[in-house]
């Protein structure tokens, strides 16, 4: 064997120690150790499995348990831990707001209905329901829908305390108030919810959510003359609602006397 040959051996042989001795001490070397999350804890709460609409009765196929993090779980979800039939016993209650999928699933949102119509579910308590006739021109173009707020405005006739006749012959004045104000529409005509789609509801019949002293006002007002609904904004329906008195106070001031389609002047109590 030349002297050639040796040299390229031993430096293979060289190279080939070096390699081992470099793997050897790679598989040694301890892997770096890699954090392990920490798993939040977690609790099983009772959701809406499917949209639930206002006044649907919940079925138990409505509802599923859902795992949700314990510490943002509110005292008022309905846990499965302490309440594990809730599904069961929760069956038969009507929603009193919609319920969106995957919304948990609260006790004040839901109403036991013992054998009552769903209406009478949904009222909160000491609230009366009270229909009353609309028209496309007295009920806001039929833009008005279930749960949107109104102020209630009376339009009567009265004859003219001058005993001036008009161009007509006529001597009526018309005279406009608002009796309620910030009322709660629960219904146009059967329908107490928007329908899919739908952005506009020309019913015959509103119904409204009345204290008990309002719907002697509503009932005096429908006799009195014609009932007109203004549409509030959403920006202001969470106003103050204005008693009977605060009203009657307003209208104390004076109230606006239109005579053939112009405003003649303004009454003023007498004191």
């Amino acid at each position: 064997m030349n002297t050639a040959r040796i040299v390229v051996l031993v430096i293979a042989l060289g190279a080939g120690g070096v390699a081992a001795y470099l793997v050897s001490g790679y598989d040694n070397k301890p892997l770096p150790v890699i954090p392990v999350a920490e798993k939040l804890p977690t609790v099983d709460v009772l959701i809406a499995k499917n949209d639930i609409q206002l006044g649907q009765a919940v079925k138990p196929e409505d509802l599923q348990w859902q795992s949700w993090p314990a510490a943002t779980a509110s005292g008022a979800f309905i846990r499965r831990d302490s309440r594990p039939d809730a599904q069961t016993q929760i069956a038969g209650s009507i929603a009193r707001v919609p319920l969106m999928q995957g919304e948990p699933i609260r006790e004040q949102k839901l109403v036991k209905a013992d054998g009552a119509g769903f209406m009478a579910a949904i009222l909160p308590t000491g609230m009366r329901a009270v229909s009353t006739e609309i028209s496309a021109e007295t009920g806001a173009g039929g833009f008005i829908l279930p749960n949107d707020r109104v102020d209630i405005v009376l339009t009567r006739r009265l004859k003219n305390p001058d005993g001036a006749n008009g161009p007509t012959g006529g001597n009526d004045l018309i005279l406009s108030e608002v009796i309620l104000s910030n009322i709660r529409v629960l219904a146009i005509d059967q329908a107490p919810k928007e329908k899919d789609g739908q952005n506009a509801v020309l019913g015959k019949t509103v119904t409204l959510e009345l204290k008990p002293e309002q719907v002697a006002t509503l009932s005096v007002g429908r006799q009195a003359g014609s009932l007109t609904l203004a549409l509030r904004s959403i920006a202001d329906a969470n106003a103050v609602e204005l008693s009977a008195e605060d009203l009657a106070a307003k209208r104390s001031g004076g109230v606006n006397v239109i005579r053939y389609g112009v405003q003649a002047r303004q009454l003023t109590s007498q004191k």
